[in-house]
């Protein structure tokens, strides 16, 4: 009889715990790219109380949990434009590792920026066939995700091409070759899941609050079978010159349209403010935080500030999050309330 109800004890208890469901952790974080160029040429952090400080121990102070880091092919050597090899991000990566902090891998797929103005391809890609510039973009995210993982870091996200609202790799991958462009992403996903299936990719949109071209963008890569596991948005009310009040509703319909319209998490892996307007900066990673939180079912899975650490007077960023004594704007403490 005491072995008939142990049995039935052991039972009740596998079958409450198979029944909770996980909730994955919100993911707070910021693209540091720049700190080690920032650090390699004496920028000095500092906490509040003036001491120098490690960047990363001050934005887990404030809540975050993660970083992003770019990577580009062939970079020059300068502070701000270039940088971000595959060595670079592999060094970054252990470092926030050992911070407990998850990372993103964002492919650039150039030797530079690319942004919704630009997608330039590497030089050493330029005269490459197109089957051999697909090839080229499986060797290359494979060799920057399997280094990574190599040196104990597995990459939580990896983002196949930066803000693509008009493709990547110009012209060949452009959205006037939906194609094409479909097949390239699709050999950065194939790549990624090759070092782990446990990956999730993300293919990323700028301009977050308007819907039109993200279902402009997102229908067409649906019909060419791109295959992803998250939407990724840029949200910066500055860049179309408008306040996040005006733009906020608009990205909160955004943000829930993309998980009803294609079945996809969502994520904002840019934002960013004035870092002279202190409240309104605050103000605005606050109701972002708010809104992609509130994304039902938990797919809402986090913000992701854009080089918050690049202080003015080294990056000439007006959108950082950091104050001229080397301090961490007030600004950031949105993350830590929420």
């Amino acid at each position: 009889m005491i072995k008939y109800f142990q049995l039935l004890i052991i039972t009740l208890l596998f079958f409450s715990c198979a029944d909770k469901t996980v909730t994955p952790e919100f993911a707070k974080g910021a693209d540091v790219s720049w700190l080690p160029q920032m650090e390699a040429t004496g920028y000095e952090f500092k906490d509040e109380e003036g001491h120098k400080a490690d960047v990363l121990q001050l934005l887990k102070d404030r809540g975050m949990n993660s970083v992003r880091l770019r990577v580009f092919v062939n970079p020059s050597s300068d502070p701000r434009s270039g940088h971000c090899s595959k060595e670079e991000t592999v060094d970054m990566a252990v470092r926030a590792q050992e911070m407990g902090m998850d990372v993103m891998i964002n492919f650039h797929y150039s030797d530079s920026w690319a942004d919704p103005g630009k997608q330039n391809k590497p030089q050493a890609w330029e005269d490459l066939s197109f089957k051999k510039l697909k090839e080229k973009v499986y060797e290359h995210t494979y060799q920057v995700v399997s280094a990574v993982k190599a040196a104990g870091v597995t990459p939580k996200w990896v983002q196949v091409g930066n803000e693509i609202p008009g493709g990547m790799l110009w012209p060949e991958g452009s959205t006037e070759h939906w194609d094409q462009l479909g097949q390239l992403l699709n050999a950065g996903y194939d790549a990624t899941k090759a070092v782990d299936e446990r990956i999730q990719v993300i293919v990323h949109v700028d301009e977050g609050d308007n819907n039109e071209k993200f279902v402009d963008f997102y229908d067409n890569a649906t019909e060419q079978g791109v295959k992803y596991d998250i939407i990724g948005l840029s949200y910066y009310p500055y860049w179309v010159e408008k306040d996040y009040t005006e733009t906020i509703d608009d990205l909160v319909f955004n943000l829930n349209d993309m998980v009803k319209r294609y079945d996809k998490d969502v994520m904002i892996v840019e934002v960013g403010g004035l870092y002279d307007q202190v409240e309104n900066t605050r103000n605005l990673l606050e109701a972002t935080l708010k809104a992609v939180k509130a994304v039902p079912d938990n797919r809402g899975l986090g913000v992701m500030y854009w080089e918050p650490q690049g202080e003015k007077s080294w990056s000439g960023y007006s959108l950082s999050a950091w104050q001229e004594d080397g301090t961490p704007s007030p600004a950031l403490d949105a993350f830590k309330k929420n």
